[in-house]
């Protein structure tokens, strides 16, 4: 069967961290995936959040396309088109002063933390009178401490889980970057007491993903910006998986009339090229110098050309009013269901990043949707189904999905 030759041809030659799904697809159309034997399978998952426009869509793809024909890749040393279009797109969108492309969300996480840190560097070189070059009387214990939260999940790079707050996923990579401090999301007094001389910055998620499926509430967001602005700290928040249209907004702060100094953003924005980034705006847009960052593949022509399309797509066919009427119906589809399972305990969630909390762990359920009923959904930690599909979903796909769930969680009931 030629499914189970690619199967062992990958477990013979790729790294074993992840552990697949005996499933081998082939090509997607839509919000519909096809295996290599042409069983079509209902996506909800979305690569993880990534293909907002879906599988196939051909004006993206003839952008792509187009891009390829000219050159993909030029050195930063140089000037090109497509990546002060995408810049000026998504600074356009968020609102934001400067822009750094990166290869990927992680990538984005570590350089706002250089941002944070290169910022509080700056900020006691000026007080000490020295300018920002050098500082004699400098000591390592003058480093700015960083405050995360916990049930966080920002990366699997070194400095984006140091900032991750979850033991599962730091134990075996110790010890990991000194100075950071756990808060619990949603409490601001625990995030007041963290705060001394030496913090830098505060680092959240606008919504938790890994986390379970977590928003922030209006009052902890506006007061994180609140104690920012009293310390004058950065407030970084990580877009990566709510941003790009996935919660009714354009990025989930715009939501609750708060304004961060520094987001990051990736996976929806390059459709399923690999292109992140990190913005700043105000003091922090400026904190870092030519030398202080740099990376050989981020920003360059294919995937800000894909990145530019994907901002230019969104806008034309009103993506954000979209997902702000499909994510209202998928929210009643999901409270309708948890109210028929008693297996259900929970459900939360913004527009079309929504998650439905179990009594017991979900993996049984996730597989037998895929195996069972041809339908795509991912966990977010062992209790909770995450509901991350492509933003062009209509209702009717919203309701297919229901009918297969419940199709899948009666299977394993039973």
């Amino acid at each position: 069967m030629a499914d189970q030759k690619v199967i062992d041809q990958a477990e013979r030659v790729l790294y074993k961290t992840y552990n697949r799904y005996p499933v081998v697809f082939d090509h997607g159309k839509g919000v519909t995936l096809y295996d290599s034997e042409g069983n079509a399978y209902l996506d909800f998952g979305a690569g993880i959040a990534v293909m907002g426009l879906g599988y196939g869509d051909e004006a993206f793809n003839q952008a792509v396309k187009a891009q390829v024909d000219q050159f993909t890749h030029i050195s930063n040393l140089f000037y090109n088109a497509p990546s002060a279009d995408a810049g000026e797109k998504l600074l356009a969108v968020s609102q934001m002063d400067k822009v750094f492309f990166t290869n990927s969300g992680t990538e984005a996480i570590e350089g706002a933390l250089k941002i944070a840190k290169r910022y509080h560097y700056n900020k006691l070189h000026e007080a000490m009178g020295d300018g920002a070059d050098g500082c004699e009387d400098w000591e390592p214990d003058m480093t700015g401490e960083i405050i995360a939260m916990n049930h966080s999940f920002h990366g699997r790079s070194l400095g984006a889980l140091s900032v991750t707050g979850n033991a599962h996923y730091q134990e075996p990579f110790r010890p990991l970057i000194p100075g950071i401090k756990f808060a619990e999301f949603n409490n601001l007094d625990s995030v007041k007491a963290l705060i001394n001389e030496k913090t830098c910055a505060v680092i959240l998620e606008t919504v938790q993903g890994e986390g379970g499926i977590y928003p922030a509430t209006e009052e902890f967001l506006k007061g994180v910006r609140a104690l920012c602005d009293q310390h004058g700290l950065l407030m970084i928040l990580d877009e990566i998986q709510c941003g790009m249209g996935r919660t009714g907004h354009m990025f989930a702060w715009q939501g609750y009339g708060v304004k961060p100094d520094v987001m990051t953003v990736a996976k929806a924005l390059g459709n399923g090229m690999p292109v992140g980034a990190f913005l700043a705006c105000g003091p922090a847009a400026a904190a870092m110098v030519p030398g202080d960052h740099g990376t050989t593949y981020g920003g360059n022509p294919l995937v800000t050309a894909a990145a530019a399309k994907v901002l230019d797509l969104f806008a034309e066919r009103r993506i954000v009013e979209h997902v702000r009427e499909i994510g209202g119906y998928l929210w009643d589809t999901l409270e309708k269901l948890a109210a028929e399972c008693p297996l259900v305990k929970d459900h939360r969630g913004l527009g079309l990043i929504q998650g439905l909390e179990f009594t017991v762990p979900v993996g049984p359920v996730v597989q037998e949707a895929l195996l069972g009923q041809k339908l795509i959904l991912i966990s977010a930690g062992a209790n909770v189904i995450r509901f991350v599909p492509p933003l062009v979903i209509e209702k009717e796909d919203v309701d297919e999905m229901a009918r297969r769930l419940k199709a899948a969680i009666g299977a394993v009931e039973s």
